[in-house]
């Protein structure tokens, strides 16, 4: 049953928290039947993971897909690259994982060092492998509300968890906090689209009053990668609020020296929300489930055309 906003708003004082992690296991549960079921037809799904340099964060990042991929029973190949590796090499290895029939999934981690075109390695990865859902066949996808194409795994993630609160999203006015291309513009397409059917706007750094903006939403996207900076006066009571960021913060009483943070100031706008993600433990998990739901999709659409890119 689908849980009507207004109805939602009575429960505001006391929020419903949007558990990624639980519902990232369900999800995971999914593609563990699916594997089996390629399994039994002889398929083993693979994924690639290209990282390029050594940035900690992105390093961590790679290795929780790693991680995934072992416990669900995928082929994954992880390649890592120095910092100094040029466009054209980097070109090659997309061109090899394009013709390589044991691989269904590509992904290049972003962000690549400076000297590195991402566009073009973006462009470059067979659209059929684009499990990350950058490439423009993909996006045209998206748009058009085309079967086949994969969807960007964060965006994917958050209608996901809509979806599992039984939040429902026709009629709702929603903000999108965000306008970058990896998550803000996808999620306005897929809240704004027929199966959806919500009413979007999207809110940047150039939007007046952003406050004034983010307050019309029943449905708050937060995706600019600032810390803290959804207040609560920005939150209109009985909203559901979506935190996308994940940012350090540095932290002196923290082993680490640093502590993770979201783009909303948690504390004090959990209490005027509907229902809200943590952070950590709310959109991140999800992000990688979805990317592994994708490569799945590769996967069996890859293994019916028999087909992959000759490079």
């Amino acid at each position: 049953m689908r849980i009507a906003l207004c109805h939602l708003a009575a429960a505001m004082n006391s929020p419903r928290l949007l558990d990624g992690k639980t519902v990232a296991a369900a999800v995971l549960d999914e593609c563990r039947a699916e594997v089996a079921a390629l399994n039994a037809h002889g398929i083993t799904p693979g994924l690639a993971v290209v990282l390029v340099g050594e940035d900690p964060a992105s390093q961590v990042y790679v290795g929780s897909k790693v991680r995934t991929c072992a416990e669900l029973g995928f082929f994954s190949r992880k390649i890592e690259l120095p910092a100094s590796t040029s466009q054209q090499d980097l070109l090659a290895v997309v061109r090899g994982l394009n013709a390589d029939p044991a691989i269904h999934g590509i992904l290049v981690q972003s962000p690549p060092p400076g000297h590195i075109d991402e566009d073009a390695i973006i462009r470059a990865i067979d659209p059929r492998k684009d499990v990350d859902g950058f490439h423009p066949d993909n996006v045209a996808r998206l748009v058009l509300e085309e079967p086949g194409g994969f969807v960007p795994c964060t965006p994917a993630a958050c209608m996901r968890l809509l979806e599992s609160a039984a939040i429902a999203t026709a009629g709702a006015e929603a903000v999108v906090l965000g306008r970058s291309r990896i998550v803000g513009k996808p999620m306005a397409l897929l809240l704004v689209s027929k199966s959806a059917n919500a009413t979007v706007t999207i809110a940047h750094s150039r939007s007046r009053d952003l406050p004034a903006l983010c307050r019309r939403a029943d449905i708050l996207i937060a995706a600019v990668g600032r810390p803290e900076m959804v207040k609560a006066e920005w939150v209109k009571a009985g909203a559901v609020v979506i935190d996308v960021g994940i940012n350090r913060v540095a932290d002196a009483t923290r082993k680490s020296g640093y502590r993770l943070t979201g783009d909303v100031a948690f504390e004090q706008v959990a209490p005027r929300c509907a229902a809200i993600t943590p952070v950590p433990g709310g959109v991140g998990p999800m992000t990688i489930a979805m990317l592994m739901k994708n490569t799945l999709q590769a996967a069996r659409q890859l293994s019916r055309s028999g087909g992959h890119a000759a490079g």
